[in-house]
C-alpha cells in the first residue's frame, strides 16, 4: 500500500523523482526505486541489506526485538506446540492444518520417502571422504532427472508434487550421505515412524538388528528441523528465489540452495562452534580464551554467540537451550566437549561483557551441542540445516513462482578501465 512518496533531487538536474512509499504489515517501510532505472541512475547497496529484493508473506524477522514470525506465528510456540510436518503445512499454505490435513498431509510425506533405486549408484561415484555437502548438491540436482514428470513450473500441482518430494526425500538423501562416508549399507526408510524418528533411524540403523528411537533424542531432532525451517531472505534462500526466476526447475533451484547454505558464513556456523571448542580444548582454557574473545587486537572469536540479525537475542535459542539440556540430561554424556561447551555458557550468561554486548548464546550454539551429544559427525551439521530449510526454501520458490515476478538481474557500479582499443600482440 502506498501511503507515503519520497522526493530525491538529482545533483546538476532540474528534475526532482518522486518515489512511492510501500508500508508491510509489519517491518519498515521501503522505497520503490524501480523508476530510478528510466533516469540513468541505479542505487549502489552491497549485499542488497537494505534492499527489499521481494514481496512475500511466509517468514518476519525484528532483530532489534528477537522477533521471529511464521505466517505471524512466534517461532517459540511452534517449537512447543507443532512438529516439524506441521510447520512445513504452515509454511507452505500459510495456515495451520485441521487434523484430518495434518494427517492427509503426514501420510504424503511419509509415502514419499523412498528414492528411486538407481539414484543410490549416484553414491558411488564419490570418493567415501567427500563432504556430505558436496554429496548432497550432486545428488539433490540430480532429482530432476528421476521425478521430470513434476517440472512444469507453471502447473501448481506439479510445483506442489515436487514441494511433497523434496521434503520427503531430503531425510534419505542426507542419511545415505552419512552411510556412505562411513561404510555403512544404507536403510530404507520406515514410514510407521514419524519424520524425525526416521530421520534417525536411517542415520544409525542398522539392518542387522532392531532400530530404538529415544523419543526424547526424536523430539530434540524435530525441533531442530521447525528453528532451521525458514529465516526469511537469507542468502540461500535469496539464491532459491534468484535461480527460480530464471525459470529453472525446483530441484535446480534446491540445489542452489544448498551450495549457498554451504559457506562458513552462513550454514556452517554450528560446525564452526564444534571446531572453536576444539580449538579451546579443555575447561581449564576457558578463562584464557574468554580473554582473548574480549581483546580487540586478538583474532580469536567465540562462535555461536550473538547473531548478524538479532541484535538483542536469537528466539530460536531459549527453545533450544532446553532442549539442549533435556538431551545432555538424557544421555548422561561424559564429554568434555560438552563439558567445556556449559561452562562457556555459563559465562556468557552471567559475565557483564558478554551481557553488555547482548552476545548471548545462539540457536547454532546449542544445535551444533545436541548434534554432537547424539553422535551426529560436525561434518553432517550443515546437511541437516539443508534438510530442515528444503521446506522454507520450496515454500518462497513457490510464492515466487504463483505470481508475477521478473528474472533477477542486479546491477554494478562498474570501476573497471574505460574504452580503449586492440593492440596487436607484437606492439604489447
Amino acid at each position: 500500500m502506498v501511503d507515503k512518496k519520497a522526493q530525491l533531487k538529482l545533483e546538476g538536474g532540474k528534475k526532482t523523482l518522486e518515489l512511492p512509499i510501500y508500508s508491510g504489515t509489519l517491518g519498515p517501510d521501503v522505497v520503490d526505486v524501480r523508476s530510478l532505472t528510466a533516469e540513468g541512475v541505479f542505487t549502489y547497496d552491497p549485499g542488497f541489506v537494505s534492499t527489499a529484493s521481494c514481496e512475500s508473506k511466509i517468514t518476519f524477522i525484528d532483530g532489534g526485538k528477537g522477533v521471529l514470525l511464521h505466517r505471524g506465528y512466534p517461532i517459540d510456540q511452534l517449537a512447543n506446540n507443532s512438529d516439524y510436518l506441521e510447520t512445513c503445512y504452515l509454511l507452505l499454505y500459510g495456515e495451520l492444518p485441521t487434523k484430518e490435513q495434518k494427517e492427509k498431509f503426514d501420510d504424503t510425506i511419509m509415502n514419499h520417502t523412498m528414492i528411486h533405486e538407481q539414484l543410490t549408484h549416484f553414491y558411488n561415484g564419490f570418493r567415501r571422504d567427500a563432504h556430505p555437502m558436496a554429496v548432497m548438491c550432486g545428488v539433490v540436482g540430480a532429482l530432476s532427472a528421476f521425478y521430470h514428470d513434476s517440472l512444469d513450473i507453471d502447473d501448481e500441482r506439479h510445483r506442489e508434487i515436487a514441494a511433497f518430494r523434496l521434503i520427503a526425500k531430503m531425510p534419505t538423501l542426507a542419511a545415505m550421505c552419512y552411510k556412505y562416508v562411513i561404510g555403512q549399507p544404507f536403510m530404507y526408510p520406515r514410514n510407521d515412524l514419524d519424520y524425525s524418528s526416521n530421520f534417525l533411524h536411517m542415520m544409525f540403523g542398522v539392518p542387522s538388528e532392531e532400530t530404538v528411537i529415544n523419543p526424547i533424542i526424536a523430539k530434540a531432532m524435530d525441533k531442530i528441523f521447525i528453528l532451521h525451517a525458514d529465516h526469511e531472505q537469507n542468502a540461500s534462500t535469496s539464491t532459491v528465489r534468484l535461480a527460480g526466476s530464471s525459470g529453472a526447475n525446483p530441484f535446480a533451484c534446491i540445489a542452489a540452495g544448498i551450495a549457498a547454505l554451504w559457506g562458513p558464513s552462513h550454514g556452517g556456523a554450528n560446525e564452526a562452534v564444534l571446531n572453536m571448542l576444539d580449538e579451546i580444548g579443555d575447561v581449564s582454557n576457558v578463562e584464557k580464551f574468554i580473554a582473548k574473545a574480549k581483546d580487540k587486537n586478538d583474532p580469536f572469536r567465540l562462535m555461536g554467540f550473538g547473531h548478524r540479525v538479532y541484535k538483542n537475542f536469537d528466539p530460536r535459542a531459549k527453545v533450544m537451550r532446553e532442549t539442549c539440556h533435556d538431551v545432555l540430561k538424557e544421555l548422561g554424556t561424559d564429554d568434555p566437549m560438552l563439558e567445556l561447551a556449559m561452562k562457556l555458557e555459563d559465562i556468557a550468561l552471567s559475565d557483564s561483557y558478554f551481557i553488555e554486548k547482548k552476545l548471548y548464546p545462539n540457536v547454532d550454539f546449542y544445535s551444533g551441542i545436541i548434534l554432537k551429544a547424539i553422535g551426529i559427525p560436525t561434518s553432517m551439521f550443515t546437511v541437516i540445516f539443508a534438510l530442515a530449510r528444503t521446506v522454507g526454501w520450496i515454500a518462497h520458490w513457490n510464492e515466487m513462482i504463483s505470481g508475477p515476478y521478473k528474472i533477477g538481474r542486479p546491477r554494478q557500479l562498474y570501476t573497471g578501465a574505460a574504452k580503449r582499443d586492440h593492440v596487436s600482440i607484437e606492439d604489447r
